[in-house]
């Protein structure tokens, strides 16, 4: 199976397609349906604006994509890799490589620095430069002056432009970013979703976005219309609306 990841390394900016995608899962009331027959498929590159009502499956998609919940029936496959096929090891290895997950509350260690958060990922791979590029990367999204403050020394945009970081550092194929405005003040989210988005073009990562603001789907090539755990909708964005 790590062979298998180790193959696909190279394929950096490989599509995201899901077949008839299903996911159940156990509650105290019974088993509740959460996506229902998913089908989509993400031109390398591609940034994708998702919306719907709470409870849709926007949240459960993107765990499935990025290998942390598996489908109850149907196929995932992403950058070059079918995640059905690969066990819990390899898995790890595919987020690791394949994947830069930023969500609403940031997930940073209280007890690390930023420079030792963003160097996180580097670590688990075992590169003997991990600080040196996490360096690089803080410097990347402006905070190369804050290397050695922990997150309860950071205001809320500055320790998600520390998530950021950390999403970006291993250079993924695929960003999966989860409400990433939902704590921040309005001119904060704005300052980081530009941060995102340029990081984005600039890396040609793949973006799935999850947001209740109509503005920052604006800035994404396509939505997808996310109700009752099915595709509800599926727009392309003029060009000419996406920002440059």
């Amino acid at each position: 199976m790590t062979a298998h990841i180790s193959e696909h390394k190279a394929e950096a900016n490989s599509s995201i397609r899901l077949e008839d995608v299903h996911l159940k899962l156990a509650s105290a009331a019974g088993e509740v349906n959460i996506l229902r027959g998913i089908d989509l498929s993400l031109a390398p590159g591609e940034a994708v604006g998702i919306v719907g009502p709470s409870g849709s499956g926007k949240t459960s998609m993107l765990m499935v994509i990025a290998g942390l919940e598996r489908p109850s029936s149907g196929r995932v496959h992403a950058a070059g890799a079918e995640l059905t096929e690969l066990d819990e090891d390899a898995l790890a290895l595919f987020r690791r490589d394949q994947v830069g997950i930023v969500f609403q509350n940031f997930h940073l260690v209280p007890t690390m620095t930023a420079l030792e958060n963003v160097a996180i990922p580097l670590e688990f791979a075992g590169l003997d430069d991990a600080f040196d590029k996490a360096r690089v990367q803080l410097e990347a999204v402006g905070l190369g002056h804050r290397l050695t403050h922990y997150p309860g020394q950071l205001s809320g945009g500055e320790q998600q432009r520390v998530a950021l970081a950390r999403a970006f550092v291993a250079e993924p194929a695929i960003l999966l970013a989860d409400e990433p405005t939902g704590n921040l003040d309005g001119a904060t989210g704005e300052a980081v979703m530009d941060l995102l988005f340029d990081l984005h073009r600039r890396r040609k990562t793949t973006l799935m976005l999850v947001t209740h603001e109509p503005a920052l789907t604006k800035r994404c090539s396509r939505i997808l219309h996310l109700a009752d755990g099915r595709i509800a909708g599926d727009e392309a964005v003029w060009a000419e609306d996406v920002h440059a």
